[in-house]
C-alpha cells in the first residue's frame, strides 16, 4: 500500500534535479566555494502554453538537485558497488551519499545567471539575461502549487523566455557553482520544451577548457525529437569503437550519413557509420557530433514524456567503474523501487532516513560509454565540469536541422 501511495505521489510531483558524487570528491567539493510568438517557458511543473512552435514552452521538473558521494565503509545495510583494481581484487566504490540537493526556494542559489549572447558554437537566436532582468521579466521564479493527491504545497522552478522588439528572445542560462569530477545526476522532469526551433538542454561542461575537459549532454532535444540521447564531446583519443559491447546498453549509436566526400565534396548518402568517436573533430562524423547514444524507445523525450506526466533522467559518471551510463524512466511510476524511494526521501533533513540510489538495481542503461584504463577513452577526458541549464532557439543545431525536421 505504501509503495502504491508513493508512486501516486510521484506521478504528480514536479520534476527534480539531483546529482550524486563519490565520497572522495565530496570533501573538496564542499570546500569550493521571432517576436509575437506565444511565450516560451522552461519550468519545473505543469503548464499549458501553446505557440506557433507547438507546445515548446515548458520544462516541468521539481526544484531540486542532489549530489551524493560513495561511502567506503563496508558496514551496515548499504548495498556496495565494486570494481576490479589491477590486482583483480574487489574495490568498494559505494554506496552513494548525498552531496547537494537543489530544490525549493533556494534552487537558484546554486547557479549563476549567464548574461549575454549565445556562444558562437551554438549561435542561438536568443539573448541570455541576468538574474535581475529575469526576475523583472518574470521568466525565472519558484512557484508553489498544491499536489492534487496529497493536498500538500509543492514548489516548482519556473524558467521561461520572453519576446523582444529586436527579435532574439530573452532566455535563461544557468551555470552551476559547483564543479564535479564524477557523480550521479538525477533530474525529475514534469514537462520540457518541445517544438520546431526550440533547443533545451541539461548538460555538464567546463567551457573554459572545452573540449579538453569534456562535455556530457544528459537531456537535449531539438525540433520535436522524441528519442532521448546522451552525447559526449571531447578532445582527441576518446573512441568507443570496440570498447562497448552490444549488451551494455539497450540503445544504439546514432548513425551518420550525408557526410561530404573528402575528394568531391558531395554528400554521401550511400554509406553510414555509427557516431561512436567522441572527438569533436572525428573523421567521417559531423563537426562536434561527438559520440551519441540514442534511446531504443521513441517516447523518451519531448511531447511523449510531457503526455505521460514527465520522466526522470539519470546519468552516472563513474570513472572507477570505467563507465558513463544514462537511463530514462517515463512515465515516472515505472521507475525502479529504489529510485522512487531515493527521490522521495532526498529532501529529508535526517540523513538516516534518506534512501540512497543504487544504479545497479535500475536495469540496463540505454546509453553506455567506456572510459578509463584499458578503454579507448582515458578518464581524464572528463573533469572539472559544472551543470548547465539553458533554452536556446534555432542556432547551429535546431536551425540547421529545421528544414529537414520541420517541413
Amino acid at each position: 500500500h505504501n509503495k502504491r501511495r508513493i508512486r501516486a505521489k510521484l506521478r504528480n510531483m514536479p520534476p527534480r534535479n539531483q546529482s550524486y558524487s563519490s565520497i572522495e570528491e565530496s570533501s573538496s567539493l564542499l570546500d569550493e566555494s521571432h517576436h509575437h510568438h506565444a511565450q516560451k517557458k522552461m519550468e519545473l511543473k505543469s503548464a499549458s502554453s501553446v505557440s506557433d512552435y507547438g507546445d515548446a514552452s515548458l520544462w516541468k521538473r521539481r526544484t531540486s538537485f542532489v549530489a551524493i558521494a560513495a561511502a567506503l565503509a563496508l558496514v551496515g545495510k548499504n548495498i556496495l558497488q565494486y570494481a576490479l583494481d589491477k590486482s583483480s581484487s574487489l574495490k568498494p566504490i559505494g554506496p552513494y551519499r548525498l552531496v547537494e540537493a537543489q530544490e525549493g526556494r533556494n534552487f537558484f542559489s546554486f547557479y549563476d545567471f549567464y548574461d549575454g549572447p549565445d556562444s558562437i558554437g551554438s549561435a542561438g537566436y536568443n539573448m541570455y539575461v541576468s538574474e535581475e532582468k529575469a526576475v523583472e521579466l518574470d521568466i525565472a521564479k519558484v512557484i508553489t502549487e498544491t499536489d492534487p493527491l496529497s493536498g500538500d504545497p509543492v514548489d516548482f522552478v519556473h524558467m521561461s523566455s520572453a519576446p523582444t522588439k529586436k527579435g532574439p528572445r530573452d532566455s535563461i542560462r544557468l551555470e552551476g557553482r559547483r564543479r564535479f569530477d564524477h557523480g550521479l545526476f538525477i533530474l525529475d522532469v514534469r514537462h520540457q520544451p518541445d517544438g520546431c526551433g526550440v533547443w533545451p538542454a541539461f548538460w555538464l561542461t567546463d567551457e573554459a577548457a572545452w573540449p579538453r575537459n569534456g562535455e556530457v549532454d544528459i537531456l537535449e532535444g531539438v525540433n520535436g525529437q522524441t528519442a532521448a540521447k546522451t552525447a559526449l564531446h571531447t578532445s582527441d583519443k576518446c573512441d568507443m569503437y570496440a570498447h562497448v559491447s552490444p549488451w551494455s546498453m539497450t540503445g544504439d549509436w546514432e548513425w551518420v550519413t550525408g557526410i561530404p566526400n573528402q575528394y568531391t565534396g558531395e554528400p554521401d548518402f550511400k554509406s553510414a557509420k555509427p557516431a561512436d568517436n567522441c572527438w569533436v573533430m572525428a573523421q567521417h562524423q559531423w563537426a562536434n557530433e561527438g559520440c551519441t547514444a540514442v534511446h531504443d524507445r521513441n517516447d523518451t523525450l519531448g511531447a511523449p514524456v510531457n503526455d505521460n506526466g514527465g520522466g526522470v533522467y539519470a546519468l552516472e559518471w563513474d570513472p572507477e567503474n570505467k563507465a558513463i551510463k544514462s537511463w530514462v524512466f517515463s512515465p515516472v511510476q515505472d521507475m525502479p523501487e529504489n529510485l522512487i524511494d531515493a527521490i522521495d526521501t532526498a529532501g529529508l533533513e535526517d540523513e538516516s532516513k534518506r534512501v540512497m540510489p543504487n544504479p545497479h538495481s535500475w536495469g540496463t542503461p540505454y546509453a553506455f560509454f567506456a572510459i578509463g584504463e584499458e578503454t579507448g577513452c582515458s578518464a581524464d577526458h572528463f573533469k572539472n565540469m559544472r551543470i548547465v541549464f539553458n533554452l536556446a532557439f534555432c542556432g547551429t543545431v535546431s536551425g540547421n536541422r529545421f528544414t529537414r525536421e520541420c517541413p
